[in-house]
């Protein structure tokens, strides 16, 4: 059913939860794992210097390679495929699942969060609502009760 499955990550904790859910799918339908990190470039955009954008940029790329390297080394022996793009994060996820024929997206429902998330929107509901394929959504960073972290309950849109 699934054979290649996108994986967008920000390299933030939450994200082990994601790789796992993504990992399984993966194993169960012998499905390829392709990784995406994309620097979000229009939320630095209005900074007043080049330089400081090219070092912005640069600084936010070598956070992606982390982010990937990670992502590599938690899916074992599965075939992975990484990329890091530019541009607005919910439509380059979108472009990058329709232009590599993946057949489902497993994101977290939030990643960095903060004043970004209430300024900017969730990038999984901006996914959900214009992907082409099936999107796995996973609750990432929620507790339970006690304090501990809950077991993650992946939801499927579409």
């Amino acid at each position: 059913m699934y054979d290649r499955i996108l994986v967008p990550t920000d390299g933030s904790e939450g994200m082990s939860r994601v790789v796992a859910h993504a990992v399984e799918l993966a194993q169960f339908h012998d499905a390829e794992v392709h990784g995406l990190y994309v620097v979000d470039t229009g939320s630095y955009a209005t900074l007043p210097v080049k330089t400081t954008w090219d070092g912005v940029t640069e600084m936010l790329r070598e956070e992606g390679e982390l982010a990937l390297e990670s992502l590599e080394t938690t899916t074992g022996d599965l075939d992975v495929v990484t990329a890091i793009e530019e541009g607005s994060p919910s439509k380059r996820i979108v472009e990058y699942a329709r232009e590599n024929d993946c057949d489902t997206v497993v994101m977290g429902t939030h990643g960095r969060g903060g004043i970004d998330r209430l300024l900017l929107g969730s990038v999984a509901e901006r996914v959900v609502r214009s992907s082409p394929v099936p999107v796995v959504t996973v609750p990432v960073g929620d507790t339970d009760a006690d304090g501990g972290d809950r077991e993650p309950e992946a939801s499927v849109t579409n």
